[in-house]
């Protein structure tokens, strides 16, 4: 018999519409050392799984109003790491089929010895355990490949990964913004192989490749002669990747009519095949990604506002390179230890002084960027470490947007105007050229920003290439006129 010192910390939820029954199943597993709770109904018994962590479920079948196969249904599909463990009356073979059709772990028939239950829960909490074990491993795998898992340490990427943890495993619509460069598709590729779904297919499209017309057909399919060349009837990608994930990437440069019909396809979880006459469901997880200021794009009427609010259910925002600190340093060290054996090159790592520039560099391609860098350093590489003469120039010798405001000399000085627009030009690239997150920041109206960024003429080829700030001489000290972006 399991001791009450290995099962205390084992909650377990005891849910049955007779109060007098659940009292019992509750007593005696208390008895034995769980913690157990009861409910007396369905829908209670989920409201208070949805805000309390339980270890098993154990559930009659029949009750008022929602019933056990269905109660079942909905904690798998929304908390599949929790066993359920039916209770019914009525032992028929049907019964044991619609219990595990449903994803019961095990069913018991009444009336039955309550050692018959503790096994079961005992058995329960073994393939749960074992099953953590598993998926443990499983990621300790993936951490291990090059690239599969991202790498970096700082609060921003804290945050992203805090955020992949807790959503990875659940089927919620989920829309990753961030600037090209950022991973946006390795985040996407990531979720789908940490979720339930990591045995079915992914497959991405770029929303922004294809003209109106062939993204419909590819993501609904079409029907056989529904236009010239459709000799044969094709499956959209919705279908194509049920029990799956379908990745919509640049999902902000949709065509408006093909929003309108990918809205209607997420509510109703339909597809119409193009020429076709009849609703296809699909069992698909939706992950869509953008690059654009997807916030500027509603408000200017170019994107549905109700299409955001059904693909932004859940929110990855990755931060650009520049705001993850020290992140570019063991960046850069993952890409060498990839690249260096391939092309025949001993480069283990990177002077200081190449650590210094990396630091330094804005990184307006980001990841991408950077990986690039590397990649090309190492083919140019002479030696065991990378030196300064092996990066790009743009890299090599790039100045910082600073403002020397602690000198003697009146020449190292700017005017308010060229403070003024350093300091807008540094905070556009903190915020990722988001304008209306900017304005924030700079206390402008959208209209006053606009303005000046026309005036100064910063936006996105500007902010690559960096500002050209008077450097500094040793007797000099240059103030940042933003720190280092905050996470």
């Amino acid at each position: 018999m399991t001791s009450a010192a290995t099962t205390a910390r084992h909650r377990i939820l005891v849910v049955d519409d007779e109060p007098e029954m659940a009292k019992v199943v509750e007593q005696a597993l208390a008895r034995r050392g769980y913690d157990a709770q009861q409910e007396h109904s369905a829908d209670a018994a989920w409201e208070r799984l949805e805000k309390e962590d339980f270890d098993i479920v154990v559930t009659d079948l029949n009750m008022r109003g929602m019933n056990g196969v269905e109660l079942t249904e909905r904690i798998v599909k929304n908390r599949h790491d929790v066993p359920v463990i039916v209770i019914t009356a009525f032992g028929s073979l049907e019964t044991a089929i619609a219990t595990l059709r449903a994803g019961a772990y095990d069913f018991i028939t009444k009336p039955f010895e309550i050692d018959q239950l503790v096994v079961a829960v005992e058995r329960a909490l073994s393939n749960r355990r074992l099953r953590e074990e598993v998926k443990r491993l499983r990621e300790e795998v993936e951490r291990s490949k090059p690239g599969a898992e991202f790498v970096g340490d700082s609060p921003a990427m804290r945050k992203v990964h805090e955020t992949l943890a807790r959503v990875a495993e659940t089927d919620a619509t989920t829309l990753i913004t961030g600037e090209s460069g950022t991973g946006k598709e390795l985040v996407a590729r990531d979720l789908h192989r940490r979720s339930k779904r990591a045995d079915g297919p992914f497959i991405a499209i770029n929303c922004a490749a294809l003209p109106e017309a062939l993204l419909e057909s590819e993501l609904f399919g079409h029907a056989k002669g529904a236009f010239t060349d459709a000799k044969a009837p094709k499956k959209g990608l919705f279908v194509e990747a049920s029990n799956g994930t379908l990745f919509l990437d640049e999902i902000g440069e949709m065509p408006p009519g093909m929003q309108a019909k990918l809205l209607r396809a997420l509510e109703e979880r339909t597809v119409r095949q193009v020429g076709g006459t009849s609703e296809i469901p699909f069992d698909t997880r939706i992950i869509a990604a953008t690059n654009r200021d997807i916030e500027s794009l509603v408000a200017s009427g170019r994107f549905r506002e109700d299409l955001y609010y059904r693909v932004n259910v859940v929110h990855v925002a990755l931060p650009p390179l520049r705001a993850r600190a020290n992140d570019v340093l063991a960046l850069a060290q993952q890409f060498i230890t990839r690249y260096a054996e391939p092309m025949g090159k001993r480069v283990a790592g990177f002077s200081p002084a190449v650590g210094e520039r990396l630091l330094a560099y804005s990184w307006p391609g980001n990841v991408r960027e950077l990986q690039n860098c590397i990649e090309r350093a190492i083919a140019l590489a002479r030696f065991e470490e990378l030196t300064v003469e092996d990066l790009p120039p743009k890299v090599r010798d790039y100045k910082p947007s600073f403002v020397v405001v602690a000198t003697e000399d009146p020449t190292d000085l700017v005017t308010m105007e060229e403070v003024e627009q350093r300091y807008i030009q540094r905070v556009m690239e903190a915020v990722g050229q988001n304008k209306t997150q900017a304005a924030k920041v700079l206390g402008f109206d959208r209209t006053t920003l606009y303005r000046k960024l026309e005036r100064y003429r910063i936006g996105n080829a500007n902010a690559a290439t960096g500002s050209t700030g008077s450097a500094s001489s040793p007797n000099t000290v240059a103030a940042p006129v933003v720190a280092s972006a905050k996470d």
